[in-house]
């Protein structure tokens, strides 16, 4: 038959092998995105004990069972090495005897479809926290094509995923250059307190000229984000004007994942956000480029000095006066700009990075749906 369904139970078993003898260490661990990709641990493992970890090797698949809104943790191991997960996840593998019916790059192509996951989450249960268990992904079921359908579509992914990560490795390049570039400059120059370079800004929406659409809150990411708040009767006249190329932001760093929530308005329009937060600009662009300040502010470094540099009790905060004292290199104007012009460039070319990983995702359901019916009409041909 050309088209065949099955229970993932018949095709899958789980991966039970564990780090008992200690070959993998801190460095192997690996956590899981709810994008489906295979990333290093955030967790904190000094000191845990990894030998209950289980061993993940090549080609096969792991998932965290506690689901997250409308998106399961998902991955698959589609590299050459081996590491090891928390033995709170679940790993398992396309079972030996059905490698003739399945591959199991294919299989990935399937869990990495929204269908799937809405699917999945349907199937989950609990109070507090909801869990997707390996039972009920057993029941699940998958029609399968024959091999050499499943084989091209396969091909067809991995070409558009290597061109992706072959622009994306070019796009990490582009930013050494920009990062070694600023390290060069911050060895060789003096450096002066921003505070002779900014000023903060106090225009507020008194005449309620913008509305709620022209309401950001600001990402640790360095980003103005459509706000996050309920807005439902709010007034708005005391928020606080953002023009072009000023900067807006938020004072308190604790719980805030080591970062502070700061950005550059880079768009030709101007925004409103909560009075809480601090506007400033750059006082005179002859001097210093908001472009080169931007950078600046988004190296680690910063986020690293801005959260030392905090104070309170209940609630952490980098007040302006702290801002103020921050010092940077500023180098000529001209120098400022081929820095800029790089940084624009890496920043264009991250943008459509970011699309073609979209792209990809978006159509492993196409690559799907186009084998099942390559299958049909082989069937009835």
């Amino acid at each position: 038959m050309a088209l065949t369904r099955y229970k993932l139970g018949e095709i899958i078993e789980l991966v039970l092998k564990t780090n008992s003898e200690f070959r993998y260490g801190p460095d192997d661990v690996r956590g899981m995105t709810i994008t489906k990709e295979i990333i290093h641990t955030k967790a904190d493992v000094t000191g845990t004990n990894l030998s209950k970890f289980l061993v993940v090797s090549p080609g096969e698949f792991i998932y965290n069972p506690r689901t997250h809104g409308k998106k399961i943790g998902f991955g698959y191991n589609n590299t050459d090495e081996t590491f090891i997960i928390s033995w709170n996840n679940i790993a398992f593998k396309v079972k030996a005897s059905m490698k003739k019916v399945v591959l199991a790059d294919y299989l990935f192509l399937h869990f990495k479809r929204d269908e799937w996951d809405r699917e999945a989450c349907f199937h989950s249960w609990g109070s507090s926290t909801e869990v997707f268990s390996w039972g009920s992904l057993c029941d699940m079921e998958v029609d399968l094509p024959s091999l050499p359908i499943q084989q091209k579509y396969v091909n067809i992914y991995n070409t558009m995923l290597a061109n992706q990560q072959s622009y994306e490795r070019g796009l990490e390049d582009l930013k050494l250059v920009c990062d070694a570039y600023i390290d060069d400059i911050r060895k060789k120059l003096s450096h002066r307190k921003l505070g002779s370079y900014i000023s903060i800004c106090e225009n507020k929406n008194d005449d309620l000229l913008y509305g709620i659409d022209a309401v950001r809150g600001i990402s640790i990411e360095k980003k103005f984000i459509n706000t996050k708040a309920n807005m439902d009767g709010v007034f708005l006249k005391p928020y606080a004007l953002v023009n072009p190329n000023e900067f807006a932001y938020v004072t308190v760093t604790s719980r805030n994942g080591e970062k502070i929530s700061l950005a550059r308005n880079n768009s030709n329009e101007i925004y409103i956000c909560s009075s809480s937060y601090i506007v400033f600009k750059v006082n005179d662009t002859r001097e210093l480029l908001p472009e080169f300040l931007s950078m600046l502010f988004e190296r680690s470094e910063f986020n690293r000095y801005s959260r030392f540099h905090s104070w309170g009790s209940a609630r952490e905060t980098f007040d302006w006066e702290e801002m103020c004292d921050v010092r940077i290199p500023v180098p000529d104007i001209e120098i400022q700009q081929n820095i800029v012009n790089i940084f624009e460039v890496y920043n264009t070319r991250k943008d459509i990075n970011e699309k073609l990983k979209t792209q990809i995702k978006d159509i492993c359901p196409i690559l799907i749906k186009g084998s099942i019916e390559e299958a049909r009409k082989t069937k009835e041909a």
